[in-house]
Protein backbone atom coordinates (compact mmCIF):
# COMPACT_ATOMS: atom_id res chain seq x y z
CA UNK A 1 0.00 0.00 0.00
CA UNK A 2 2.62 2.16 0.71
CA UNK A 3 4.79 1.61 -2.26
CA UNK A 4 0.93 2.13 -4.37
CA UNK A 5 0.95 5.66 -2.27
CA UNK A 6 4.58 6.86 -3.76
CA UNK A 7 3.93 5.55 -7.35
CA UNK A 8 0.76 7.66 -7.26
CA UNK A 9 2.40 10.48 -5.58
CA UNK A 10 5.22 10.53 -8.24
CA UNK A 11 2.34 10.19 -11.08
CA UNK A 12 0.59 13.16 -10.12
CA UNK A 13 3.70 15.34 -9.21
CA UNK A 14 4.75 14.49 -12.93
CA UNK A 15 1.31 15.41 -14.15
CA UNK A 16 1.42 18.39 -12.20
CA UNK A 17 4.91 19.42 -13.51
CA UNK A 18 3.42 18.77 -17.38
CA UNK A 19 0.89 20.92 -16.77
CA UNK A 20 2.90 24.21 -15.50
CA UNK A 21 5.64 23.15 -18.32
CA UNK A 22 9.27 25.05 -18.67
CA UNK A 23 12.28 24.78 -16.79
CA UNK A 24 10.43 25.31 -13.50
CA UNK A 25 8.26 22.45 -14.27
CA UNK A 26 10.98 20.14 -15.80
CA UNK A 27 12.75 20.90 -12.27
CA UNK A 28 10.39 20.31 -10.03
CA UNK A 29 9.91 16.81 -12.15
CA UNK A 30 13.42 16.07 -11.23
CA UNK A 31 13.22 17.03 -7.56
CA UNK A 32 9.94 15.08 -7.32
CA UNK A 33 11.66 11.86 -9.27
CA UNK A 34 15.06 12.44 -6.93
CA UNK A 35 13.16 12.62 -3.72
CA UNK A 36 10.75 8.99 -4.92
CA UNK A 37 13.99 7.44 -5.61
CA UNK A 38 15.80 8.53 -2.90
CA UNK A 39 12.75 7.34 -0.54
CA UNK A 40 12.58 3.98 -1.55
CA UNK A 41 15.82 2.94 -0.96
CA UNK A 42 16.05 4.05 2.20
CA UNK A 43 13.07 2.09 3.35
CA UNK A 44 14.26 -0.56 1.58
CA UNK A 45 17.85 -0.45 3.18
CA UNK A 46 16.21 -0.08 6.82
CA UNK A 47 17.12 -2.39 9.53
CA UNK A 48 14.66 -4.92 9.95
CA UNK A 49 13.61 -4.90 13.56
CA UNK A 50 15.07 -7.79 15.94
CA UNK A 51 12.70 -9.11 18.37
CA UNK A 52 14.21 -11.04 21.37
CA UNK A 53 11.74 -13.76 23.07
CA UNK A 54 11.46 -14.15 26.47
CA UNK A 55 10.36 -16.47 29.08
CA UNK A 56 9.13 -15.11 32.99
CA UNK A 57 12.39 -15.71 34.53
CA UNK A 58 14.19 -13.20 31.63
CA UNK A 59 11.74 -10.75 31.90
CA UNK A 60 12.44 -10.40 35.25
CA UNK A 61 15.75 -9.91 35.02
CA UNK A 62 15.26 -7.30 32.44
CA UNK A 63 13.28 -5.13 34.62
CA UNK A 64 16.02 -5.83 37.40
CA UNK A 65 13.95 -4.38 40.00
CA UNK A 66 15.62 -3.54 42.95
CA UNK A 67 19.06 -3.59 40.77
CA UNK A 68 21.12 -0.78 40.58
CA UNK A 69 21.81 0.50 36.83
CA UNK A 70 24.10 2.86 34.93
CA UNK A 71 20.29 4.62 33.46
CA UNK A 72 16.85 5.06 34.60
CA UNK A 73 15.03 2.18 32.66
CA UNK A 74 11.67 2.69 30.73
CA UNK A 75 9.87 -0.28 29.74
CA UNK A 76 6.78 -0.31 27.68
CA UNK A 77 4.49 -3.41 27.90
CA UNK A 78 2.09 -3.40 24.28
CA UNK A 79 0.79 -5.75 21.76
CA UNK A 80 -0.43 -5.12 17.98
CA UNK A 81 -3.65 -5.21 18.18
CA UNK A 82 -4.01 -2.62 20.78
CA UNK A 83 -5.36 0.44 19.60
CA UNK A 84 -4.40 2.98 21.95
CA UNK A 85 -1.00 1.11 21.87
CA UNK A 86 -0.61 1.91 18.84
CA UNK A 87 -2.01 5.42 18.80
CA UNK A 88 0.80 6.47 21.50
CA UNK A 89 3.69 4.92 19.87
CA UNK A 90 4.66 8.54 17.65
CA UNK A 91 5.27 9.35 21.44
CA UNK A 92 7.31 7.21 22.28
CA UNK A 93 9.50 7.18 19.55
CA UNK A 94 9.97 10.73 20.23
CA UNK A 95 10.46 10.30 23.97
CA UNK A 96 13.51 7.81 22.84
CA UNK A 97 14.79 10.90 20.69
CA UNK A 98 14.72 13.34 23.21
CA UNK A 99 16.60 10.75 25.73
CA UNK A 100 19.77 9.02 24.56
CA UNK A 101 20.95 5.89 25.01
CA UNK A 102 23.55 7.18 27.55
CA UNK A 103 21.20 8.60 29.34
CA UNK A 104 17.59 6.07 29.42
CA UNK A 105 16.97 2.32 29.16
CA UNK A 106 14.40 2.03 26.77
CA UNK A 107 12.69 -1.46 26.24
CA UNK A 108 9.36 -2.52 24.48
CA UNK A 109 7.81 -5.85 25.84
CA UNK A 110 5.04 -6.95 23.22
CA UNK A 111 2.55 -9.09 24.27
CA UNK A 112 1.29 -10.31 21.37
CA UNK A 113 1.29 -13.89 20.11
CA UNK A 114 4.59 -15.74 19.25
CA UNK A 115 3.76 -16.56 16.04
CA UNK A 116 3.59 -12.68 15.73
CA UNK A 117 7.59 -12.35 16.04
CA UNK A 118 8.39 -12.19 12.75
CA UNK A 119 5.79 -10.48 10.65
CA UNK A 120 3.27 -8.46 12.49
CA UNK A 121 5.59 -7.38 15.44
CA UNK A 122 8.43 -6.14 13.26
CA UNK A 123 6.66 -4.68 10.58
CA UNK A 124 4.21 -3.10 12.67
CA UNK A 125 7.78 -1.48 14.40
CA UNK A 126 9.23 -0.68 10.97
CA UNK A 127 5.70 1.38 9.97
CA UNK A 128 6.16 3.66 12.88
CA UNK A 129 10.43 3.89 12.80
CA UNK A 130 10.55 2.09 16.02
CA UNK A 131 13.24 -0.71 14.55
CA UNK A 132 16.00 0.61 16.50
CA UNK A 133 14.24 0.15 19.91
CA UNK A 134 15.04 -2.80 21.93
CA UNK A 135 12.19 -5.01 21.95
CA UNK A 136 11.07 -8.26 23.09
CA UNK A 137 7.93 -10.28 23.12
CA UNK A 138 7.15 -12.31 26.19
CA UNK A 139 6.28 -15.93 26.04
CA UNK A 140 4.74 -16.39 29.14
CA UNK A 141 3.57 -20.05 30.55
CA UNK A 142 1.50 -17.81 33.27
CA UNK A 143 1.19 -14.77 32.08
CA UNK A 144 -0.75 -13.50 35.44
CA UNK A 145 2.62 -14.82 37.15
CA UNK A 146 4.08 -12.60 34.53
CA UNK A 147 2.06 -9.35 34.94
CA UNK A 148 1.75 -9.84 38.73
CA UNK A 149 6.19 -10.02 38.85
CA UNK A 150 6.07 -6.40 36.84
CA UNK A 151 3.47 -4.88 39.51
CA UNK A 152 0.64 -6.22 41.81
CA UNK A 153 -1.03 -3.78 41.26
CA UNK A 154 -0.54 -4.07 37.20
CA UNK A 155 -4.25 -6.09 35.96
CA UNK A 156 -2.13 -6.94 32.24
CA UNK A 157 -4.25 -3.40 30.60
CA UNK A 158 -2.33 -2.21 27.18
CA UNK A 159 -0.76 0.15 27.09
CA UNK A 160 1.68 0.07 29.86
CA UNK A 161 4.54 2.42 30.90
CA UNK A 162 6.69 1.57 34.02
CA UNK A 163 9.98 4.06 34.48
CA UNK A 164 12.67 2.56 37.01
CA UNK A 165 14.98 4.86 38.77
CA UNK A 166 18.92 3.84 38.77
CA UNK A 167 18.27 2.14 41.82
CA UNK A 168 15.74 -0.30 40.67
CA UNK A 169 13.13 1.30 42.07
CA UNK A 170 9.68 2.08 40.60
CA UNK A 171 9.44 5.42 40.44
CA UNK A 172 6.24 5.82 38.02
CA UNK A 173 3.47 3.66 36.45
CA UNK A 174 0.76 4.59 33.84
CA UNK A 175 -1.68 2.31 32.03
CA UNK A 176 -3.18 3.44 29.21
CA UNK A 177 -1.98 5.67 26.65
CA UNK A 178 0.72 8.09 28.22
CA UNK A 179 0.63 11.70 28.80
CA UNK A 180 4.27 12.65 26.92
CA UNK A 181 4.58 15.70 29.06
CA UNK A 182 3.88 13.56 32.41
CA UNK A 183 6.15 11.14 31.40
CA UNK A 184 9.46 13.62 30.49
CA UNK A 185 8.77 15.30 33.71
CA UNK A 186 9.13 11.82 35.47
CA UNK A 187 12.13 11.02 33.37
CA UNK A 188 14.01 14.62 33.85
CA UNK A 189 13.14 13.93 37.56
CA UNK A 190 14.66 10.23 37.54
CA UNK A 191 17.65 11.11 35.44
CA UNK A 192 18.38 14.59 37.83
CA UNK A 193 18.61 11.98 41.17
CA UNK A 194 21.82 11.03 42.26
CA UNK A 195 22.24 7.43 41.86
CA UNK A 196 22.29 6.70 45.89
CA UNK A 197 19.46 8.84 46.74
CA UNK A 198 16.53 7.43 44.35
CA UNK A 199 13.57 9.16 44.05
CA UNK A 200 10.38 8.33 45.65
CA UNK A 201 7.06 7.17 44.02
Amino acid sequence: MRRMLLVVGALAASLACAVTGGAGGATAQRQSASKTAAAKPAGDAAPRPKITEIKEAELKSLLGAGDAHARPLLVNFWATWCAPCREEFPDLVKIRGQYGADRLDFALVSLDDVSDIDKAVPDFLSEVHAAAMPTYLLHAEDEGAAINSVDSAWSGELPATFLYDRAGRLVFKHTGRIKPAELRAAIDEALSAKPETPTQQ
